[in-house]
């Protein structure tokens, strides 16, 4: 499984600016004021690094999904 979308849900809770995201994997997050997942990114190559910026952020905003699906594979 593969992940083939990142992006920002703040359907739960506001994303806090705290950059933890960008510190982990730069490559695909950049914190400029409000958390922003970079385009022309293979997300494959960083999966490691996505899944800890997910599970380490601190108000589980940063969705991602598996092998093309558009619902979100992580819940924290």
């Amino acid at each position: 499984m593969a992940i083939t979308k990142v992006w920002l849900d703040e359907s739960e809770n506001e994303c806090t600016m705290c950059g933890a995201c960008e510190a982990v994997c730069d490559a695909v997050f950049e914190v400029p004021e409000k958390m922003v997942v970079k385009g022309g990114v293979d997300f494959a190559k960083f999966e490691a690094e996505i899944k800890e910026a997910a599970e380490g952020c601190p108000v589980a905003t940063i969705a991602y999904a598996v092998d093309g699906a558009d619902k979100r594979a992580n819940s924290y």
